[in-house]
């Protein structure tokens, strides 16, 4: 169910990412609430795109080795969350509007604690005496 998570996840992040890095003007103008943050910028665009491609890429390995690849994941988690406090904190500063920070839920906020989950480190063994 993990990897399953983690390769649906991956797929989406990493679509998102390459969307913004080839067609950065494109992704301002199709995602919802982006055109009211301010003026698009295309470099800053594509920088963001990165970290997502660099999450999507860590959730797809993990996919395929959990074992290795957590800390990548929750490297990239920890990216997602910062991006969401980012979200929220501007709605608390009365920057933008609840029910935008309400529709980001699914888009914003869940997959960054998703992430995390996933790439929250494993248990070590219990140790056999």
């Amino acid at each position: 169910m993990r990897r399953l998570l983690a390769s649906i996840l991956g797929i989406l992040l990493g679509a998102n990412g390459l969307w913004m890095l080839g067609a950065p003007f494109h992704w301002y103008a199709h995602i919802p609430g982006v055109t009211e943050t301010g003026p698009a910028n295309a470099h800053l665009i594509r920088d963001v795109g990165c970290a997502f491609l660099v999450t999507a890429l860590a959730l797809l390995w993990f996919a395929v080795s959990p074992m290795r690849a957590w800390p990548a994941v929750l490297a990239g988690g920890a990216f997602l969350l910062l991006h969401a406090t980012v979200h929220v904190w501007d709605t608390v500063a009365g920057r933008e509007h609840a029910h935008r920070l309400l529709a980001e839920i699914p888009t914003v906020i869940l997959p960054a604690l998703v992430t995390l989950w996933l790439g929250w480190p494993p248990r070590p063994a219990p140790k056999m005496e």
